[in-house]
């Protein structure tokens, strides 16, 4: 039986996704708290959707191929850990990329082997975007500084770039209108850090 804060959390992803179908923060946070759950049948559909609208999206891809091996549909679990694992190894994402690493050994499949990284003097200046699901890739662009002076700002700072940053100000606009947050209150301000540490791929 689902605790009750597990319900509140996938009754406010669900109504996140549900008004704004395109928001692949919804549903992939959603698919997190539906995966949390025990609930992988509709974690799944969760996390498809997540990986049409990001399809480069590889903890999106990470997460539906251990989805997948829980509700055994094995083939599909591979496959999605065979693009994932594209996905991630061609972005920098290495983390997620381990991670399906794995998952593919775990499926009895040895992962591709990582080519050796070319240098390349083009992009941002060698910065690299640690959100799952940037499109920046090599053109990522630092911030100039912390957007909070904080410690979640100093991790912006550090792992994400302009780009990702300004798409989550836009998302972030939603999450305020859609969760009616105040943010001058302690909890809002909490629950609105939190989104955007999913979002940005932040621990």
């Amino acid at each position: 039986m689902l605790e009750s804060n597990q319900l509140e959390r996938i009754a406010q992803f669900r109504k996140m996704a549900n008004d704004d179908p395109d928001n692949e923060l919804g549903h992939f946070s959603l698919g997190k708290a539906l995966m949390d759950a025990g609930e992988f049948g509709e974690a799944i559909a969760s996390f498809e959707r997540t990986v049409v609208l990001n399809p480069q999206f590889s903890k999106a891809f990470q997460l539906l191929g251990a989805c997948y091996m829980k509700a055994g549909k094995r083939d599909l679990a591979l496959d999605t850990l065979r693009r994932g694992y594209a996905v991630a190894l061609e972005r920098g994402d290495n983390m997620p990329r381990e991670e399906m690493a794995r998952l593919l050994r775990e499926l009895g499949e040895e992962p591709p082997a990582l080519a050796k990284p070319e240098s390349s003097s083009a992009g941002g200046g060698g910065f690299h975007c640690q959100r799952p699901g940037c499109y920046s890739g090599p053109r990522a662009v630092q911030l100039p500084g912390p957007p909070m002076n904080d410690d979640l700002g100093r991790q912006v700072y550090e792992k994400i770039c302009a780009e990702c940053w300004k798409e989550w100000l836009g998302v972030g606009v939603k999450v305020i209108n859609e969760m009616r947050l105040d943010l001058s209150e302690e909890r809002a301000q909490k629950v609105y850090d939190n989104y955007m540490k999913e979002y940005l791929g932040l621990e």
